[in-house]
């Protein structure tokens, strides 16, 4: 069995997060702290499917692909994942089917049990890989899918891209649909210890320690591929060269945006707003410990 996923606390985030907190004054937010494991469960699959539904408003869907897959508190040989072929806005924590690393449907699984096996062969091999991995995102989201066919990492060309300074890899051996464990392992073997990935001729993955920190890098890195589209566009018709940030900025700027606590309060925006638009809230015990900001 790999190792239990990381604790739901202050802790989780701020172990490696070196200058992230000195990004903002006062008293930063943190993530509910539960005494009861089970009412946790409930409150992480209230945020996955929350999360496919950011998804979904921000159109990173193609038919029935893309999936986000979040480790079980209690089961940590066990994910949870979206059932194939339910559109992501329309995503509830009762469609929610778990599975363990062997690919079997386990008790508590929503009623429409039909797991994406693309899905199962590269999640699976992270969490086994990966323990600290909470949560792994990936769809064929457009700008990342036409950044991948270049075969090649970002350019750190501007702040945001700075998050994924010397973080991010290139799967460069695209085999097609990935049907089988051995491509699954190689994905991971890739990934390594980064939180992200571009997948070659596929599109782009996200993995981290947090549903928050997930949901926000992937559309962080959406946009960087969109950008550097744009920027190395407009450069060739002009006939320059995009300006590069220099490796002492990058490193400094990765260290204050690219880290695990910036991802996980970066994303905070996108459920308060989910939360708004929606009017639905996750009720906490009087027990747990929150400190999350409202919508």
């Amino acid at each position: 069995m790999p190792g239990t996923p990381p604790p739901s606390n202050p802790a989780q985030l701020n172990a490696d997060d070196g200058n992230s907190t000195r990004a903002a004054r006062g008293e930063l937010p943190h993530p509910p702290v539960f005494e009861d494991k089970y009412e946790e469960r409930e409150w992480l699959k209230f945020r996955l499917a929350q999360a496919f539904r950011i998804f979904g408003h921000n159109g990173y869907d193609e038919g029935v692909a893309g999936h986000i897959t979040m480790r079980d508190n209690i089961r940590p040989d066990c994910f949870w994942v979206n059932p194939m072929g339910k559109h992501f806005k329309l995503i509830q924590p009762r469609d929610l089917i778990l599975v363990d690393h062997d690919g079997k449907l386990q008790e508590g699984s929503g009623p429409f049990k039909m797991l994406n096996t693309a899905a199962f062969m590269i999640h699976s091999q992270i969490h086994k890989a990966r323990p600290d991995v909470m949560c792994a995102a990936h769809s064929h989201s457009i700008y990342g899918r036409a950044f991948s066919t270049l075969g090649k990492e970002l350019d750190i060309i501007t702040q945001d891209s700075c998050a994924f300074y010397k973080d991010h890899v290139v799967y460069e051996s695209f085999g097609g649909i990935v049907l089988d464990e051995e491509e699954g392992k190689r994905i991971a073997e890739t990934v390594g210890k980064k939180k992200a990935a571009i997948l070659q001729n596929h599109g782009i993955l996200v993995a981290t320690n947090s549903i928050e920190s997930t949901v926000h890098f992937y559309i962080a890195l959406e946009k960087s591929c969109q950008v550097q589209l744009l920027a190395d566009a407009a450069a060739a018709g002009t006939g320059r060269a995009t300006a590069k940030v220099n490796e002492k900025d990058a490193e400094y700027t990765y260290k204050v945006i690219g880290t695990n606590l910036a991802g996980w309060f970066s994303g905070l925006p996108q459920f308060q707003a989910l939360e708004d638009e929606e009017n639905v809230r996750f009720k906490f015990s009087s027990s747990t410990k929150v400190s999350i900001m409202p919508a």
